[in-house]
């Protein structure tokens, strides 16, 4: 018989995760703060073409910046994962997933495709010092138990969580952990005709004032601008 609390805490503990690069978003919000600076002023102060070159040239590179720095993100839900990278939102149920990986770059795999997940990226300096951060707390770990099973002070600060992983982990690692995990939860179907496909929605939002500012910037350099 189903234990409704169970289930409740399986529905909890899998409710929609948003995972984002903070280190991205930061300096996208950045950039952007610089390009409207430096823009700005040359629309403000700028003469003949100048003001045009600007507007164009925002045109063509704010769209962008937010698509590589702010948009990326992985929604990770009980059922399905959508993935939104800089030009293209990716949908996928778990059970066509066959394995998230992080090397170099984090990916997912979906019988013979490979997708990148941009909002997740691998940084080897973040695995360094996650590790030495958990070689430190499993050293201070020690400290908990003390002669003839007695918890030591530590112990007694912070009692352990049962059946909870306390290895520290890089943001990507720890990511990939986790959605792992979901995927194992949804196994893929054996006859490859049985598994669904991927959604793909490219994001237009995003190539179209693009491409309108590439577009207006080339022709105002050809005459002169």
């Amino acid at each position: 018989m189903t234990n409704p609390r169970t289930d409740h805490q399986n529905t909890q503990q899998y409710a929609d995760r948003v995972y984002r690069s903070t280190g991205g978003v930061v300096g996208g919000i950045a950039m952007l703060a610089l390009a409207g600076w430096i823009g700005g002023d040359a629309v403000a102060r700028g003469s003949g073409h100048t003001p045009w070159l600007a507007l164009a040239a925002l045109l063509l590179a704010v769209p962008l910046i937010v698509a590589f720095t702010v948009r990326p993100a992985v929604y990770a839900g009980a059922e399905r994962v959508r993935i939104r990278n800089p030009l293209r939102t990716i949908t996928l149920p778990w059970v066509a997933v066959d394995a998230v990986r992080a090397s170099y770059s984090t990916e997912l795999f979906a019988g013979d495709k490979k997708y990148q997940l941009w909002a997740i990226p691998v940084s080897l300096r973040a695995r360094k010092r996650a590790a030495r951060q958990d070689a430190r707390a499993k050293a201070a770990g020690e400290e908990r138990t003390g002669p003839f099973g007695i918890p030591g002070p530590a112990a007694r600060r912070r009692p352990p969580t049962p059946g909870a992983d306390d290895t520290i982990r890089a943001f990507s690692d720890q990511a990939v952990l986790e959605l792992r995990e979901l995927a194992e939860r949804n196994p893929a179907p054996e006859d490859p005709a049985e598994r669904p496909e991927a959604t793909v929605r490219w994001a237009w939002e995003v190539m179209g004032p693009a491409a309108a500012g590439a577009v207006v910037l080339i022709i105002l350099l050809a005459i002169g601008g």
